[in-house]
């Protein structure tokens, strides 16, 4: 009897790791990759054909094109919403960026997403940029759910080199998990990235789901002695820009593009792509016409990278998966960063009414479906120092205040409407190949026409001025997505309703947590070097200073 009972407990261990990895083998894979500063009208699939994206491109024509996507105006507000899935004033990270220097990180009490797919199985990686915090090694990611991490804490840094300069400070910034990576000097942040990324998917054990999270340098400026730093061997193929800055930007967002095709093949090279989800979007409006020393463009929206014009929030983004039931479509559901965490948790088969106190939407049966998306209101943010705020419901959009004194509140070219798109380039390119494979491309035709659907076009749309600095503006942002007509004293109860809404959502914030710079925080106390300055606040080396 006690030996049958012991082959019993046997068998019934074996059993629940034989559920336990069936459960882990219908969980699908997950990628999600994180450009920097990519503008609207960087990804050719929204128009342009100044700059091609052929391996960007194929995923979303084989996907869905998220044409009704917002994201937050600038680096870490916008990942403080990915990972939290919660609106940056209810965090306290809805003002600026976070420095290296600043004694700060994202609240340790907010579960971040990788936390939530851990509990799912889930292995997690990060490749790339953090910028949610590295004061004390509790704020950084291998901290905070993710098993391993190359890459950087800061919020920028040269391609080459490596160094970030902030605030009057410089060091290296650089890390393989918490170890410096001084052995990267000299390769190009976007090479090391890929490779990283590729040897994480060709050692993956498939029984167990993968969240691999890649948080590309590109297309951000690096430092200001170099701030388009690309190959040169890229760049010398493109002098069909004249632009210089623009040429120089161009050959980042090439090598950002090559860098989505690897993935691609390293997950069907690993079998993995059949099962996989893949994600890509921006973190924010591209910087133009020179902002941040950058050469991006929203064109035809309004705005650049931190302000609240479309230009700055309205992200380009696609979703590509062979578990999308309608796919290969121009999504006009509307959808904020802050859904990613309910809605790949969902996707995971993770039960989303379990997670409390989140803004994010679970938006996959409605993208999945073509279905109504259960989110009508974004709240774009709300910074009360800058004296900024932003609310769409439905199809208005309300706007108060203005960044910079209104002087980036304009339209940015370049449209790069005029050049001749190859969609054969996305077939044959990296991805389209891999794609092929599994049976998910698309075609010329199909092509065409959803390159046409994505595009914006307000040309025509009667210019009525707005000056945010003197009084709010009303937007129909359905039929006016360039924000040119002005519809505030044509719709006075709109305004006033949307105001209304507005503070009510002010009530609900929390005071930013920005804090001074620390100078003992200075990477040359530590050989200059970045560090997690907190956990050795004690050294005598630093008291003197």
């Amino acid at each position: 009897m006690k030996c049958v009972y012991v082959h019993g407990t046997v068998f019934k261990l074996s059993l629940i790791l034989m559920l336990i990895q069936y459960a882990n083998a219908a969980r699908p894979h997950i990628v999600f990759i994180l450009a920097d500063d990519l503008g609207w009208n960087d990804v050719s699939f929204h128009g342009s054909s100044q700059i091609l994206t052929p391996n960007i491109d194929a995923l979303a024509y084989s996907g869905l094109i998220l044409n009704n996507y917002y994201v937050l105006p600038i680096c870490t507000p916008s990942r403080s919403a990915l990972m939290t899935g919660k609106y940056p004033i209810h965090t306290g990270m809805q003002h600026e960026v976070l420095y290296g220097a600043e004694p700060r990180g994202l609240p340790l009490s907010e579960t971040l997403l990788p936390q939530y797919l851990k509990r799912l199985g889930y292995s997690t990686h990060i490749v790339g940029k953090w910028h949610l915090g590295s004061y004390k090694k509790e704020y950084t990611p291998t901290f905070r759910g993710f098993d391993s991490h190359l890459g950087f804490w800061t919020g920028h840094h040269d391609y080459n080199e490596h160094t970030a300069m902030e605030k009057g400070m410089w060091g290296l910034d650089m890390r393989r998990n918490m170890d410096v990576a001084w052995d990267l000097h000299g390769n190009y942040s976007t090479d090391i990235f890929s490779i990283e990324s590729e040897r994480i998917i060709a050692n993956h054990n498939k029984s167990n789901p993968l969240f691999l999270y890649i948080a590309h340098a590109a297309v951000h400026s690096g430092n200001p002695y170099n701030p388009l730093p690309a190959p040169d061997s890229i760049v010398a193929k493109l002098q069909s820009i004249t632009d210089y800055n623009r040429r120089r930007f161009a050959g980042m967002l090439t090598k950002l593009d090559e860098s989505v095709g690897r993935v691609v093949q390293a997950l069907q090279a690993n079998n993995m792509l059949k099962d996989s989800i893949i994600v890509f979007s921006t973190d924010n409006g591209g910087p133009a016409n020179g902002f941040n020393l950058n050469a991006a463009s929203n064109w035809p929206l309004r705005g650049v990278k931190n302000t609240l014009w479309e230009g700055g929030v309205r992200g380009a983004a696609f979703l590509w998966s062979p578990l999308i039931k309608d796919k290969q479509r121009v999504a006009l559901q509307k959808m904020h960063v802050t859904d990613w965490l309910p809605t790949l948790y969902s996707a995971a088969g993770g039960d989303v009414n379990k997670m409390e106190d989140i803004d994010g939407y679970d938006l996959w049966e409605a993208l999945s479906t073509n279905s109504e998306s259960p989110r009508n209101e974004i709240l774009h943010n709300i910074d009360e120092h800058f004296g900024v705020s932003a609310l769409t419901v439905g199809k208005w959009k309300i706007l108060h205040g203005s960044t910079y004194d209104g002087i980036w509140d304009q339209w940015y070219g370049p449209s790069g409407r005029n050049g001749f798109y190859n969609a054969t380039k996305v077939l044959t390119s990296s991805a389209g190949k891999a794609l092929s494979k599994i049976k998910e491309s698309t075609n010329c035709s199909i092509i065409a026409h959803l390159r046409k659907m994505a595009g914006v076009d307000c040309a025509k749309k009667k210019l009525v001025h707005c000056k945010p600095l003197k009084a709010p503006c009303l937007f129909d942002t359905e039929t006016d997505p360039c924000e040119r007509t002005n519809l505030a004293d044509k719709h006075p109860e709109m305004l006033q309703k949307l105001t209304e809404r507005l503070q009510e959502w002010k009530s609900t914030a929390i005071p930013p947590g920005n804090l001074p710079i620390d100078q003992r925080g200075n990477p040359k106390h530590f050989g200059y070097t970045w560090t997690n300055f907190g956990d050795y606040l004690d050294y005598s080396v630093l008291k003197a200073h």
